[in-house]
């Protein structure tokens, strides 16, 4: 997940899974894959992210724009992987700092913000297991 803050509210940092706004008429899977490839340099065709496995429909601000955005979850597995942000925008660039692999005993411990919300209850359902 990368570690970051609305420009509205830098005080206020909070952790989110890659991903972002579709084109116009781009498939949810296109989408995912190209903002993984973005963000985190793994390059993956879409249909190698399967189904989706959550949905939420997501309201919130940034920058003082207020957004209601549908948002679809891949789980994609890899044995080893370096995060390459060299795909990163100017906006990402600068409002995101860190990066950083979350066990799920990690998330149940911290006191950090995370999205989605309910990213742990997710990830138990998918029998993540612990570490």
């Amino acid at each position: 997940m990368f570690r970051g803050w609305d420009p509205a509210e830098p005080s206020v940092l909070y952790w989110f899974t890659p991903g972002g706004g579709l084109d116009v008429d781009e498939d949810p899977a296109v989408g995912a894959a190209r903002e993984l490839a973005e963000e985190t340099g793994l390059r993956l065709p879409p249909d190698a992210l399967g189904e989706p496995v959550h949905h939420e429909v997501a309201e919130f601000s940034f920058n003082g724009v207020p957004f209601r955005q549908p948002q679809d979850f891949y789980l994609v597995r890899v044995e080893d992987w370096t995060v390459d942000t060299s795909g990163f925008d100017e906006w990402e660039n600068d409002t995101i700092d860190r990066h950083h692999w979350w066990s799920v005993e990690e998330l149940e411990r911290t006191e950090e913000i995370y999205y989605p919300r309910d990213l742990l209850q997710v990830l138990k359902r998918l029998g993540i297991p612990p570490c």
